[in-house]
């Protein structure tokens, strides 16, 4: 098997966007904007109506004239007309400045292996959801095809940075992405949709709106149910996903509405599981697409490898104006339940069969795990504004509990999950508890009509305990105990509206980022030697906007320390040592250019940079119970990404043609410990809508839509996401060119 690993389009990208930013001298004079549209957010619309021939409103990523740090705002209409119909936050993300992801297993089809946003991975930046902050207390990483689906979206942040104080979550220093739900419709409207594609993927879904009901006291809502199915690209892969998402708002006043949002998901899938990837003599057996086999005899087969994951987000949110005050309180509750089953050694070269049952050998039989992971949180997000004297004062607090609930044991699959003698060898059983709380005040004291200068102060609080009878990492022994980590965050940010339509910001923040509980599974540990991940963040950029032009660009520098490098006993108890610094550093810009006629060009640009100051200690530092760092190289950290493409948008039809490139990275080690490094690749994406409105009778507006992802047919490795037993590596890959077909009927 032969493939092609680089194929590499950045001097495209690059061109597109440097030629859009020098376009700006053409339009600078321009004095009609659209503010409504220009400063409008992606989780709602601006004072005014949009206009569909502008830059703004075409862009698929774009900066804010108000944002303080680097952000990158995608709208709904962007979303509702390129994402793929099993699409997740991280699929959508993806168009973005700095940001790198892909699923291996098609569109929406396997949790995500690869986000990461400036090199930080998952786990070191966070995710909200309407603001509120959410993942595994474990690691802080998160589910992507556990909650929420693009048909729900009414927009995504991405900020670059860990915004001012009152930015809260586990891991603001790598940045936020704030996925936002949409809000019900105002008129009354009956949607069924479906889609169907390759690897016999197939989405049914149907959406009510009730419009805004004058009789219920103008309570709306909307209510979106969908069952997604496909065999996968990788093979006997599948998955079965039903998703249920309940939006309802209803004004409690003049000054006050009432919302709650409701969410729930389900998930059967067969997956290669925590080993990460397929060998390359998998590969060379069973085709470019291996993943699981049909086989009974062998660790990797179908039956024996699959999930059962059930997952739920509620909350009620009351916003109000008091007096002087605006406050808005979010009450929250999520859960993930998981029920996994693996092989031993799946997608391993050489997989050894043997169990014992009841002091019986089985020389033949097939190994394999059971585990479980029981998480719910239950917390409350407290904001309030109010203006005084020549600005505004904001404070808040975000408090969060999450109890975790932990079990793996060894079976015999061949016995239908047998229980093996000594069944938690290298296994776990326990219970995880983290607390946080994290109060902030700061004041944007407007100094005259363009500056605003923002002070601001954090204090971040993480409390964990463990209740573990048999703690993984120790060779069974258990461990009970707790550790506190908290620390104060000053920030200050300054904005300055050079024109109505152009405006400049600096930024200085702390970070801070607990320990992952992985850090607590070693023999004999002494949790005072473990240390939280701390940050100083330095940022300035500048945004640009009128109806033909959108602009945005930024550098930023990232000192951070503390990384966590398992250091030697002292007095018989495990240690963690600071693994020396690391130095992030780079450059982002956006741009999107309006020619008329319904076309728009678009390009963005990421160089990321980092500078290991101590290589030979950073090698074996620890995020997420994984190697961040081989040698002088962070782990599937791409040296640049870079997007480039054409938007048509006239009349009835919707076009897009965007490409993406992935820089060069490190992904793993081979068999003698060897950093691999992959080069880097383009996937080009085509997406066509055609859209008649008011059909007639009962039937208000029809939308087709066709799209081709991978259209150029790229195969090449995404990078390894472990190694087999005998220390082979695993390797994910780009899935080859596919297609969907997509239909919806309002009514």
């Amino acid at each position: 098997m032969q493939k092609k690993l680089v194929f590499r389009k950045k001097l495209l990208a690059r061109l597109v966007l440097g030629s859009l930013i020098v376009s700006s001298h053409a339009v600078m004079a321009q004095s009609s904007i659209d503010l409504g549209t220009v400063q409008s957010n992606g989780g709602g619309s601006g004072s005014s109506a949009p206009n569909i021939e502008s830059a703004p409103y075409q862009a698929p990523t774009q900066g804010s004239l108000i944002a303080t740090e680097p952000k990158s705002i995608i709208t709904q209409q962007y979303i509702q007309q390129n994402a793929s119909a099993g699409s997740n936050y991280t699929d959508i993300v993806n168009i973005a400045p700095a940001v790198s992801s892909m699923d291996p297993n098609g569109p929406g089809l396997m949790e995500t292996t690869s986000l990461t946003l400036r090199g930080f991975e998952d786990g070191q930046f966070n995710v909200t959801f309407d603001g509120i902050p959410w993942g595994d207390s474990n690691d802080f990483t998160h589910h992507s095809t556990s909650y929420f689906m693009a048909q729900d979206l009414g927009g995504i942040s991405i900020d670059r940075g860990p915004g001012n104080a009152s930015n809260i979550g586990d891991a603001t220093f790598g940045g936020t992405i704030a996925v936002n739900s949409k809000n019900p419709g105002t008129e009354t409207s009956f949607t069924p949709y479906a889609t169907c594609g390759s690897y016999n993927t197939r989405l049914a879904g149907v959406e009510f709106d009730t419009g805004v009901m004058k009789n219920y006291g103008d309570l709306s809502a909307v209510i979106d149910y969908k069952q997604l199915t496909s065999d996968g690209f990788l093979t006997n892969a599948g998955m079965k996903r039903n998703n249920l998402f309940i939006k309802l708002m209803k004004p409690i006043s003049g000054n006050t509405m009432l919302t709650f949002v409701a969410m729930n998901n389900t998930i059967h899938q067969n997956t290669t599981g925590n080993n990460g990837g397929t060998s390359l003599a998998m590969m060379q057996k069973y085709g470019y697409n291996a993943g699981l086999v049909t086989d009974p005899t062998s660790q990797s087969y179908f039956g024996y490898n699959y999930d059962n994951i059930n997952s739920n987000m509620e909350y009620v949110d009351i916003n109000s104006d008091q007096g002087s005050w605006n406050i808005d309180n979010k009450l929250y509750t999520y859960s993930y339940n998981h029920t996994g089953y693996q092989g031993t050694d799946v997608g391993g070269v050489v997989q050894a069969n043997g169990t014992t049952v009841g002091g019986v050998a089985q020389p033949n039989d097939v190994p394999g795990t059971i585990m479980y992971m029981n998480y719910t949180s239950w917390g409350d997000t407290l904001r309030a504004t109010m203006a005084l004297g020549q600005g505004e004062l904001a404070t808040g607090i975000w408090i969060d509990r999450q109890t975790n609930g932990r079990g793996l044991w060894n079976v015999d699959m061949s016995l239908g999950g047998a229980t093996v003698n000594n069944p938690y060898a290298g296994g776990r059983l326990m219970t995880d508890t983290l607390t946080t709380i994290q109060p902030y005040v700061q004041y944007a004291w407007k100094m005259n009509d363009k500056l605003t200068i923002t002070p601001g102060l954090k204090y971040s609080s993480f409390a964990r305990s463990f209740n573990a009878p048999i703690m993984p990492g120790t060779g069974g022994n258990s461990y009970y105990g707790s550790a506190t980590y908290s620390k104060l965050l000053p920030s200050i940010d300054a904005h300055y509206m050079i024109q109505p339509n152009w405006s400049a910001y600096a930024q200085y923040a702390q970070g801070f980022l607990a320990p992952v509980m992985q850090a607590f599974q070693v023999v004999n540990v002494n949790p005072s030697t473990i240390l939280p991940t701390e940050t100083e963040n330095y940022q300035i950029g500048t945004t640009w906007k009128s109806e033909k032009l959108t602009v945005s660009g930024d550098i930023y520098k990232i000192v951070s320390k503390n990384w966590m490098q398992p250091g030697p006993l002292q007095n018989g108890m495990a240690t963690y040592m600071d693994a020396g610094n690391v130095d992030f550093s780079g450059v982002e810009g956006e741009a999107t250019y309006y020619v008329g006629s319904g076309f728009s060009l678009y390009g963005n640009d990421a160089l990321i940079n980092y500078n290991i100051k101590n290589p030979a200690a950073f090698g074996g530092a620890v995020v997420g119970g994984n190697a961040y760092a081989i040698g002088n190289a962070l782990n599937n950290v791409p040296r640049n990404t870079a997007t480039a493409g054409v938007i048509y948008n006239q009349g009835s039809i919707y076009a897009s043609l965007l490409a993406k490139e992935i820089g060069r990275r490190v992904s793993g080690v081979d068999t003698t410990g060897n950093a691999m490094h992959f080069g880097g690749y383009t996937i080009t994406n085509l997406n066509t809508n055609y859209t008649l409105k008011n059909v007639g009778g009962w039937f208000h507006d029809l939308k087709v839509g066709l799209q081709v992802n991978n259209l150029f047919n790229k195969n090449a490795f995404l990078g390894s996401g472990g190694n087999d037993v005998n220390g082979n590596p695993l390797f994910y890959v780009i899935p080859d060119r596919n297609y969907e077909l997509s239909l919806s009927l309002s009514m």
